[in-house]
């Protein structure tokens, strides 16, 4: 049997690779986070550092890229180099920038390798404390008799509390007046103050300001109601007369496309270790995320599920007409 000097060439080539990638990680993993320190994405993204630091054996590492809403850290992570090293942790905003921004410098789902889903959690739909509306039927009549003399504010393009808000004015078929703001923080203290009148807001994001009675609630959005003390009684929109409404912001693990199949693997076995970490899943719950536990922490399931929301909210946004240039 002949076996030529290239076959060789290439087969010692694999080996070495093989080698090299049997060492990773032997430097940090930076997880890349494409919205401000301090915000629920980058909350996420460093109780997961922790609980991934045990099962890779290195040190994980946060690093925020802001702008763009979000596009900018989406982008930076495309063009890492495809070794492991730089991952991004990102939202829904994955799935509905390519329908919010007629230009983006990647592509979805084509420029990344899938990991898995993290976590998802319901918002919760919050006015200011003086809106003059008690139940969710009260809420529901005042934005029909007001339409869009009611401010509905968003932290801006893209942001979880704008998309909230986008499915709440589809659902109802009814317009109110946008109000976006630079990040969740000025949106909700205007809420407070009364600047503006209504908010779709992360769960998570709004526990203090409903505990500490700043702000009124009146319905979760997911299909089951929030398992934290002070939204255990409140129902979700479901309940409320909305069959079937269900906006979860979730968030996922991604590579750079190319990423070696043999880190790819690694970086999975790593993330379910961490899903299951009693510590991590404590904490996640403690501000009502519900850790993933099901077929989406899959690769190929997590793409799936990505190109399906895809579709999902792009009818939404086009109907709204809500673009960035």
């Amino acid at each position: 049997m002949k076996v030529s000097i290239k076959s060789l060439f290439i087969a010692g080539l694999a080996c070495a690779a093989s080698a090299v990638w049997a060492e990773f990680p032997d430097k940090p993993v930076v997880l890349l986070v494409p919205y401000a320190a301090g915000g629920p994405s980058d909350k996420i993204a460093r109780d997961l550092a922790e609980a991934l630091r045990k099962p890779l054996n290195q040190t994980v590492l946060v690093d925020n890229a802001v702008g763009a809403g979000g596009t900018i850290g989406v982008a930076k992570v495309a063009r890492a180099p495809a070794d492991g090293y730089t991952l991004l942790v990102h939202h829904i905003g994955m799935a509905t920038a390519p329908a919010l921004y007629r230009k983006l410098s990647y592509k979805v789902p084509e420029d990344f390798e899938y990991l898995g889903l993290i976590n998802e959690a319901p918002s919760v739909v919050i006015t200011k404390p003086t809106a003059p509306v008690n139940n969710f039927a009260e809420l529901r009549k005042w934005i029909a008799d007001q339409g869009t003399k009611i401010n509905l504010a968003h932290a801006g393009l893209g942001s979880a509390s704008h998309l909230c808000g986008l499915m709440l004015q589809s659902t109802l078929k009814q317009n109110l007046t946008s109000v976006p703001y630079k990040g969740t923080a000025p949106a909700m203290t205007d809420l407070i103050g009364g600047q503006v009148d209504m908010m779709c807001e992360q769960a998570a994001n709004a526990v203090p300001q409903i505990e500490g009675k700043k702000v009124k609630v009146f319905g979760s959005t997911g299909l089951q109601r929030v398992n934290v003390p002070s939204l255990k009684d409140v129902p979700t929109l479901a309940e409320s007369g909305l069959p079937g409404f269900n906006v979860q912001i979730w968030h996922g693990l991604y590579a750079p496309k190319g990423t070696p199949p043999a880190v790819l693997a690694k970086l999975n076995t790593a993330l379910r270790a961490a899903l299951k970490d009693p510590d991590f899943i404590k904490r996640e719950e403690a501000i009502g995320l519900s850790v993933i536990s099901d077929k989406r922490i899959e690769p190929a399931e997590h793409r799936k599920f990505v190109e399906a929301e895809m579709v999902r909210w792009a009818k939404v946004i086009k109907d709204a007409g809500e673009y960035a240039d």
